[in-house]
């Protein structure tokens, strides 16, 4: 059975993004992406801290997207339903 981790960021406006996250072990730490956000990965040395990681890091890509006037992807509802883990962020 997959475990499902629903994590919500509040932002500063109304519109509400699901993404998926993948974590995968690697040697001695895990490491953790949001595909559909350019350059968004990070890592910890334990599956929580990699996963609280990237919610952080999810936060501050679509913090900078919004900044830079940058479309913020979205993830399709297939794939979204496949996957393990999601991440929803409120911009």
């Amino acid at each position: 059975m997959k475990n499902k981790h629903a994590m919500h960021i509040k932002g500063t406006g109304m519109k509400t993004y699901v993404f998926r996250v993948v974590i995968e072990p690697d040697e001695d730490r895990y490491y953790a992406e949001v595909p559909a956000l350019p350059d968004c990965h990070s890592w910890g040395y334990t599956y929580e801290e990699a996963l609280k990681n990237i919610k952080q890091a999810a936060e501050l890509c679509l913090e900078t997207m919004t900044e830079d006037g940058e479309p913020i992807p979205e993830e399709d509802s297939q794939t979204l339903r496949k996957a393990p883990i999601t991440l929803g962020l409120v911009v």
